[in-house]
């Protein structure tokens, strides 16, 4: 007898009620807004440039380090969020990291907020943090294993962890002989067609892998309203009526004012 389907957490909900969920990387895109995603000082060096199409710049003071938004509506992912540097400025691309712009806002914004505290680092440190990264890569998939994630490995020099709903994974290739695919890779939604991925390049600062596994495995609920959810995971939520609206998502994030640096999250 096959199991009874689990129960819609959102029954009697409106569609426009607010409500707070878990976990994570179930929860939707949520609000993306430049002002928070991007805790860069542009009042102190960092620099801004608007394209054409709604693409969205941003580099740091010393031009080797960058950040994009991308819209595009009309594909599944909705646009691409990509972070780059560059050894020497304006030089060839030393790695690279691209999320999609359905990836959850908090997980963005958690990621370039670490972004920013590992180029302060940079900048005053005799080491080079943004290429040199000692951060061991098993600081990206403990915080994982501590939340009931399964481990697999496989022979191909890859291993996997599974969500524990099996509707989000993080992959990681550890051998990189004869590939040139990324190191690390997430995802979250049904597996034959994830509602957003995270691709971590070689040579992609472990730190920020890890800022983005720990924030994706966070138990601070995340707000939303009812019709934001994805529809075919929404089974799997934890969710509750939130305490106040949230404000409506907006289709393409508004440029940041000038904002002051954020602390790490880990």
């Amino acid at each position: 007898m096959l199991p009874d389907p689990l129960p819609d957490p959102f029954k009697g909900f409106d569609p426009a009620q607010p409500v707070v969920v878990l976990p994570r990387h179930l929860a939707g895109p949520g609000q993306a807004d430049l002002r928070t995603i991007w805790p860069f000082p542009f009042d102190d060096g960092w620099h801004l440039h608007p394209a054409d199409e709604g693409m969205v710049f941003a580099s740091s003071p010393c031009a080797r380090l960058w950040t994009r938004f991308a819209p595009a509506p009309e594909r599944r992912g909705k646009g691409t969020w990509t972070i780059g540097a560059n050894r020497i400025p304006f030089g060839p691309r030393a790695w690279q990291i691209t999320l999609d712009a359905t990836t959850p806002a908090e997980l963005l914004r958690d990621v370039h907020a670490e972004l920013l505290d590992l180029y302060l680092e940079d900048r005053s440190s005799d080491q080079d943090p943004l290429f040199e990264d000692a951060t061991a890569p098993h600081e990206v998939y403990t915080p994982l294993l501590a939340r009931g994630w399964s481990h697999s490995v496989k022979t191909d020099g890859t291993q996997t962890f599974l969500a524990p709903e099996r509707l989000g994974s993080v992959r990681h290739r550890y051998a990189t002989t004869g590939s040139d695919g990324p190191i690390w890779r997430a995802w979250g939604g049904d597996p034959s067609e994830p509602h957003w991925q995270a691709r971590f390049s070689f040579g992609a600062p472990t730190t920020l892998a890890a800022a983005f596994t720990a924030s994706l495995v966070s138990t601070e609920p995340l707000q939303r309203t009812v019709q934001d959810v994805p529809f075919h995971t929404r089974r799997h939520l934890y969710a509750a009526p939130a305490a106040a609206k949230q404000p409506p998502t907006s289709p393409t994030p508004a440029p940041p004012t000038a904002a002051a640096p954020v602390g790490r999250t880990r």
